[in-house]
């Protein structure tokens, strides 16, 4: 009678704690304990801070008029268009690569090695290989835009609809074929290339090179609606794509049609990377290196959690980047090649720390 009077005694005194260790104690979810919440608290609210700080700098480093004049907001809203492209592209890359991943079961493998670069790079060689330099001002415009997101989103959409089809639909097959086709647009790119005469393939490289300024203006007012339409799909998806990521047969058995839901997963990831691509260039690894920093920081499987992370590194990444190579070393062109140097190098890290694909 003693041994059980002090076990009730224990229970008690364990169910009449505070609330939040009580709750803490018996809560399940995405942030089970008050320790993790408060935590991925801190995490948005630092990312937060980073991006706020990178704007603040962009909009304000060295503009030569008295801060709060007309003329002052005049060249800040100059350069508030380049913002908006970074938050657009940060949403695009961050949001597609978490989704890919998740999809795949592989968070080494980005949407990048789908083509969607070298049918981009594609597009851009061929019209100055027919056209000569000429030719990259006819790719420019909303509608010559529309037509490289076409391309690019009809691509994945033949490509997934002919390989995850199928009875023996298999998702190995669909990536490696995507790479085999990746790689052989690519050669044929680098073909025309070599063709070319000194002049056009400088310009032409510009224009291959992941940077803000390549993104015209005039393309936001399609960017952005897309953007928005595919990401909030995903977003409003993330409970079933947690189901997505614990596999096939766990999905099937938890009444989620897993071939069907993993197509639409695929094509809303193909629309925000034709987006990025189209607006801005080639950028392999960025979605590669934010989705790594953002599991680390959020510490937890749930989508719902992950994006807002994800686009939060992304953004602070990206306009932290363009802040200190456009107005501390002046090095603007130099975004996409040091973004994809750091990437590569911590996708090696991690490739190397893993031990496997």
């Amino acid at each position: 009678m003693a041994d059980a009077g002090a076990s009730d005694a224990v229970v008690a005194a364990a169910g009449s704690g505070t609330g939040a260790e009580a709750g803490a104690a018996r809560r399940s979810g995405a942030l089970p304990s008050l320790r993790v919440r408060r935590r991925y608290a801190a995490v948005v609210g630092g990312l937060s801070l980073l991006s706020l700080l990178s704007v603040a700098g962009v909009l304000a480093w060295q503009n030569p008029l008295p801060a709060g004049s007309e003329g002052f907001w005049r060249i800040a809203g100059l350069r508030a268009s380049s913002l908006v492209v970074i938050v657009v592209v940060a949403f695009c890359q961050a949001t597609a690569t978490v989704a890919f991943q998740s999809v795949t079961g592989n968070r080494i493998i980005t949407p990048s090695i789908m083509g969607f670069e070298s049918l981009y790079r594609l597009v851009q060689t061929s019209a100055v290989f027919f056209l000569g330099v000429a030719g990259l001002d006819l790719v420019r415009g909303v509608w010559q835009f529309l037509l490289q997101l076409a391309l690019m989103v009809g691509f994945a959409a033949a490509l997934y609809g002919w390989l995850l089809s199928g009875r023996y639909a298999r998702l190995q097959i669909m990536l490696l074929i995507g790479i085999i086709l990746g790689g052989g647009l690519g050669a044929l790119a680098s073909f025309m290339q070599r063709l070319l005469s000194p002049t056009e393939f400088d310009l032409l490289t510009a224009r291959l090179i992941g940077s803000i300024a390549n993104a015209d203006p005039r393309y936001l007012g399609v960017a952005i609606p897309l953007a928005a339409a595919a990401g909030g799909l995903l977003w409003l998806g993330a409970r079933r794509l947690n189901v997505i990521a614990l596999g096939r047969e766990t999905a099937v058995s938890l009444g989620v049609d897993h071939g069907r839901h993993r197509i639409v997963v695929l094509l809303l990831v193909s629309v925000l990377m034709a987006v990025s691509t189209a607006l801005v260039g080639p950028m392999t690894f960025f979605g590669f290196l934010v989705a790594m920093i953002a599991y680390q920081l959020s510490d937890t499987y749930d989508h719902r959690y992950l994006f807002p992370v994800a686009w939060l590194t992304a953004f602070a990444v990206l306009a932290g980047a363009y802040f200190v190579l456009k107005h501390l070393i002046y090095a603007q062109g130099a975004i996409g090649v040091i973004i994809e140097i750091a990437g590569g190098t911590f996708f090696l890290v991690h490739l190397l720390r893993k031990g496997r694909l």
